[in-house]
């Protein structure tokens, strides 16, 4: 029997540990925190809890147009136990199934002794593990940028800002990609006032320009700051309050603010791993695989964050199952076109495949189709209609290159887009799909009739 040892029980760990022990082999996981790792405990599905808890009293604020009346309190430690209690569930559900599948859980922290012994410190001692095949997935940490101050009181990680016991008056956020925008919009909704600092000239870089601008427009309409092309100089105290000093527009401004929030990214959580010793080859912490996840070591397999690629709780989870099926002798392989990122903002922003800005850096020639959810029934009852979607496609075949959606349920809708990008998909194919009537998912069919200039329910100009 196969033995196979996973670091860390992440959503790349766990899944990995589960894969492999369905194949055959016997699985020792190891971690030195909470099973479920960053997305469970502290990312993914506390914030979601939160956006949840905010999206509710939202809309019973805006009950009045629907006809229901009503004056809702924000009980804020509700929302935290609310929060809690789905993430007790699910790392139960997890663990669960784990010794369900009989693999054993370690409680310690892992090293290589070399590229065949794994050392384990453990509250007991240290134990020593020579397995056939390691699957690392050590997962990452928040990235904090060298601006003077961070060290501050004031200053918080998400992890800080999922666990506040009181909802600031004022918060500042440096970051503006995904973990700043959702983070500040809880908070907005809870009545904080929010100011997204961003170095670069829009928020959300890596996704499609136009539906970004939609989004910011979305933000600046819940009352939320959003400063880009700013630069952080510096922060300072400032009584119980921290001053934060932004260069913009060729100008300092300070930002007096409650809490800041530094959300620039992660980095990788492979410190004190001892790569070295075990031949493996890295860059700056960030593990060098192959598209079967394979390191440089033919029986040390890495995935998920600590690869320093797409640093996403759904990537990682293909990464294992790839990882632990190549380790028991399979040949699977790791496609990233399919691979999709939501937004969980309120109207949500999914995107799966190539963007408008990608296709014209790269000399990719593309047609596009777009349709906005104010033609569409379903949009218009749940939010009024707000959102868009777009479709782009090679212009010859009609093949469908990427799909972008910003509207209600984007984040469920968009695996509709990736299927259809990994079974490469026409335009022809999806419109001759059909679509249940009234829902959202009808909207995307919309899009792609767009590509061919044939959309039903769009007003032409």
């Amino acid at each position: 029997m196969t033995s196979i040892a996973v670091i860390g029980g992440g959503p790349g760990g766990y899944v990995a540990a589960i894969r492999a022990a369905q194949l055959g082999a016997k699985v020792t996981l190891i971690e030195k925190e909470k099973i479920g790792g960053t997305c469970l405990n502290v990312g993914c599905i506390p914030t979601k809890a939160m956006l949840e808890s905010a999206h509710l009293y939202d809309m019973v604020k805006d009950g009045k147009r629907r006809g229901i009346i009503a004056e809702p309190k924000l009980d804020f430690t509700g929302v935290q136990k609310s929060k809690a209690t789905a993430v007790r569930r699910l790392v139960n559900g997890v663990t669960a199934t784990l010794k369900s599948n009989g693999i054993e859980i370690i409680s310690g922290t892992a090293s290589f002794r070399d590229g065949k012994i794994i050392a384990v410190d453990t509250a007991e001692g240290v134990l020593e593990l020579s397995p056939d095949k390691v699957i690392i997935a050590a997962g990452s940490v928040p990235a904090m940028p060298p601006i003077p101050g961070l060290d501050g009181k004031n200053c918080i990680t998400s992890t800080g800002a999922l666990d506040l016991t009181e909802v600031p008056e004022t918060m500042a956020i440096i970051g503006g990609g995904v973990i700043g925008v959702e983070i500040g919009s809880i908070y907005r909704s809870f009545g904080t006032k929010v100011d997204v600092i961003e170095m670069m000239p829009v928020i959300l870089p890596m996704m499609d320009g136009e539906l970004t601008g939609e989004i910011r427009k979305k933000l600046i309409k819940k009352g939320i700051g959003i400063h880009t092309s700013a630069k952080v100089v510096s922060v300072e105290e400032d009584g119980d309050k921290s001053k934060v000093n932004v260069e913009m527009d060729g100008e300092m401004k300070a930002f007096i603010c409650d809490k800041v929030l530094v959300a620039v990214g992660r980095r990788t959580n492979t410190e004190g791993l001892g790569l070295e010793r075990a031949g493996v080859i890295h860059d700056r912490g960030r593990i060098t695989v192959d598209q079967r996840m394979c390191t440089s070591n033919p029986d040390i397999y890495a995935v998920g964050d600590c690869i320093g690629k797409t640093m996403l709780a759904h990537t990682a989870s293909v990464m294992g199952e790839c990882a632990a099926e190549n380790a028991m002798g399979h040949n699977s392989t790791y496609d990233e076109k399919t691979n999709p990122s939501c937004v969980y903002t309120e109207p949500e922003f999914a995107s799966v495949g190539l963007t408008e800005e990608k296709a014209k850096e790269k000399g990719i020639a593309y047609i596009k189709g777009t349709f906005p959810l104010s033609g569409n029934g379903k949009a218009m009852i749940m939010n009024g209609g707000e959102g868009l979607i777009k479709i782009i496609a090679d212009p010859r075949y009609k093949e469908i290159l990427g799909v972008h959606i910003l509207g209600p349920r984007a984040t469920d809708l968009i695996a509709e887009a990736a299927l259809a990008l990994r079974l490469e998909a026409t335009v022809d194919e999806l419109i001759t799909t059909i679509h249940a009537h009234p829902t959202l998912a009808e909207a995307i069919r919309e899009a792609a009739m767009d590509v061919l200039g044939s959309a039903i329910h769009k007003t032409r100009e």
